[in-house]
């Protein structure tokens, strides 16, 4: 184990960090829309859910059901996504922590950096093709509450 940490090797662990430091800056700009998509859901199931309440239309009703139903399967989604983008960012400041403590003691973890690397990856590349399967129920639902005139609703909010 060697205690003498130079300034040389410092500035060589600071370089290793510098990678896994720019993909948790991504990972938080993903974890930024990905938040702000599972927002704009909740408020749309709010006034889609205060809109059933006041129809009086069993089929107006259905309707408004059914698109409470697939905004609460994108809320599922979207969550998924943003607790398995968390899971990956945890695991790139354990990684940036390793090496950190790897390069001061000098322990040879490569495997496990290796390791945390793949794991971080893996767990991005799902919460990605969770958040992909959001927007693409998103997109296909685009005309689901639209299907009856908003005036029975309230006239005053197109929503």
């Amino acid at each position: 184990m060697n205690s003498i940490i130079t300034a040389t090797d410092l500035a060589m662990i600071i370089q290793l960090s510098v990678a896994p430091v720019f993909l948790l800056a991504g990972i938080a700009g993903f974890l930024n829309v990905m938040s702000g998509r599972l927002g704009r859901i909740v408020d749309r199931a709010r006034v889609v859910e205060q809109r059933e309440t006041r129809l009086s239309d069993p089929a107006h009703q259905l309707t408004s059901h059914r698109e409470l139903v697939l905004l609460w399967r994108r809320s599922n989604l979207i969550n998924w996504a943003i607790g398995l983008c968390t899971a990956s960012g945890l695991l790139v400041c354990t990684l940036i922590v390793s090496l950190f403590v790897g390069g001061f003691w000098g322990l040879n973890i490569a495997a496990i950096i290796v390791g945390l690397f793949v794991l971080a990856m893996m767990v991005l590349i799902v919460a990605l093709m969770l958040f992909m399967k959001e927007v693409q129920l998103a997109k296909r639902t685009l005309g689901v509450g639209r299907e009856f005139s908003v005036d029975e609703a309230d006239p005053r909010n197109p929503f």
